[in-house]
């Protein structure tokens, strides 16, 4: 199908759209996932104008997080029939769970949401409407979290994701968002301006703000540098998986389930991680940090591959590392489950000496305790922490004078540890209890347990342990409010 196009931005977009359609096979049919935003309106209004509508599909997932989503599922479908586009959508459930980030959360309800659709419409090619600020501001985020190359290769132009039914394609992921929004003018098109995008409180949003407009003003060229740096680190990782690929075939077992564990230790350590992140890959697991896939190495040396082996469990994403008869392999379990308290290792201790700095950076953990003094008078009843607040940021108060009673340490768990969060006449519980009552997951237990001396004081996600303030009174005393806040969630 022909069109004409009045201005350069339109021009743009349109040979961008011509470009990925002759890819295609004349008779398939494309998805467009269509969000009702600028970048997917001018998406589907150009793949209409390239393609036709007959060609076209467009995709809207209901995430439920904005009052708002109702309205904008109305506006999508209007958007769509008014241009003879096939409409579906799909409504999801984002996890709010204590510590989980909702940008991740609702980006990957999202894309099952998207690959659902395409199966049941047969559709085998997904069109995103990604574009070069998009791209820039992922690798500015995998850089600022230490992403190895796989996270800097940041987003494809093109991909068929592991168990996905439709490969997913980025027309427009070389066109700046200035010329989408350019073109979406010049054609008067509607879309929907969603409130959530101006919240800096997420890390994507804080880039896009106040960090971006700052680059361009001293580093113009920066989109089409960190673009070349995807592109570097996407041939690296096209290197790595190659490796990792020849690896697998000398140690995979059980048709890529299990991997021989004496093959594995025979790697050195370099060798031997990017297998393990290779098969966790192809197996779909969620990815592991580093210190975390360094750790599971360290212990499946430690215990060989002999009898020791099926001592070891390694806690990940509601599954466990277990190594048996020479085997390693991923055993499913249910996320509720409570963690094997004999799988967690001591980390390193380190001391604080608190003399009263509010903010204490833990690297091990991700994460940061704050100590705020607050008088008495506004001070939250001790050991209770604060209604509705959420767990990366919920907080407790103690009397001053009971951090001033030795040195505080922050320690590992080891299993056994136990606290009273009750009334002074109820007895203490077990972590691994408390953890499983408030239906944290197994693989987000491994907190910094906060000591005062060798008194547990405070437990990120529960609270302060009662016990240690039993003898505290805090009438006419400051108290200090101690908060744990995970490092800023980048999804």
């Amino acid at each position: 199908m022909t069109t004409t196009a009045d201005s350069s931005a339109e021009r743009l977009v349109i040979e961008a759209l011509g470009a990925a359609l002759s890819a295609l096979d004349p008779n398939t049919r494309m998805a467009v996932a269509f969000s009702g935003g600028v970048d997917s309106s001018v998406l589907l209004d150009a793949a209409v104008r390239v393609a036709g509508a007959s060609r076209c599909i467009a995709l809207h997932v209901h995430h439920g997080l904005s009052p708002h989503a109702d309205a904008w599922l109305a506006h999508c479908e209007a958007f769509a029939r008014e241009r003879g586009v096939d409409f579906d959508a799909r409504r999801v459930d984002v996890s709010r769970a204590p510590g989980v980030s909702i940008e991740a959360a609702a980006r990957d309800a999202r894309y099952r949401a998207l690959d659902a659709m395409c199966a049941t419409h047969g559709i085998h090619t997904l069109w995103l409407a990604h574009h070069a600020d998009d791209q820039a501001e992922t690798v500015l985020l995998q850089l600022l979290r230490g992403a190895g190359l796989a996270g800097l290769a940041a987003m494809a132009p093109g991909l068929l994701p592991a168990g996905a039914s439709a490969t997913r394609v980025r027309p427009l992921l070389h066109l700046l968002r200035a010329q989408l929004e350019h073109y979406a003018s010049v054609r008067k098109l509607r879309w929907i301006d969603d409130e959530s995008n101006a919240d800096t409180r997420y890390a994507r949003n804080a880039l896009r703000h106040q960090v971006m407009p700052a680059l361009a003003v001293h580093f113009p060229g920066f989109r089409d540098a960190l673009a070349r740096t995807a592109a570097h680190a996407a041939s690296a990782q096209r290197l790595l998986d190659t490796l990792a690929h020849a690896d697998m075939q000398s140690a995979s077992r059980d048709e890529g389930r299990a991997l021989a564990h004496e093959v594995l230790l025979a790697f050195d350590d370099d060798r031997a991680l990017n297998l393990l992140r290779y098969w966790m890959r192809s197996l779909g697991l969620v990815a592991a940090s580093s210190a975390r896939v360094a750790d599971a190495l360290r212990q499946l040396r430690e215990v060989g591959a002999g009898q020791d082996g099926h001592r070891l469990r390694i806690d990940h994403a509601g599954h466990a590392l277990r190594s048996y008869r020479g085997l390693i392999y991923w055993e499913a379990g249910d996320s509720s489950e409570p963690a094997d308290e004999t799988a967690l290792v001591e980390r390193e201790i380190s001391e604080l000496e608190w003399q009263g700095q509010e903010v204490w950076h833990v690297p091990q953990w991700r994460g940061t305790f704050v100590f705020a003094v607050v008088d008495a008078a506004s001070a939250s009843n001790v050991g209770d922490a604060s209604p509705g607040a959420p767990a990366h940021e919920a907080f407790d108060t103690v009397p001053l004078s009971v951090l001033q009673r030795a040195s505080l340490s922050v320690r590992a768990r080891r299993g056994g540890e136990r606290m009273r969060i009750g009334a002074p006449n109820t007895p203490g519980r077990t972590l691994k209890n408390l953890f499983q009552e408030r239906g944290i997951p197994a693989w987000k237990r491994d907190v910094p347990l906060l000591y005062v001396g060798d008194e547990l004081l405070f437990v990120p996600r529960i609270g302060v342990n009662r016990a240690a303030v039993r003898d505290a009174s805090r009438e006419r005393e400051a108290c200090v409010k101690i908060a744990w806040r995970e490092d800023l969630l980048i999804a």
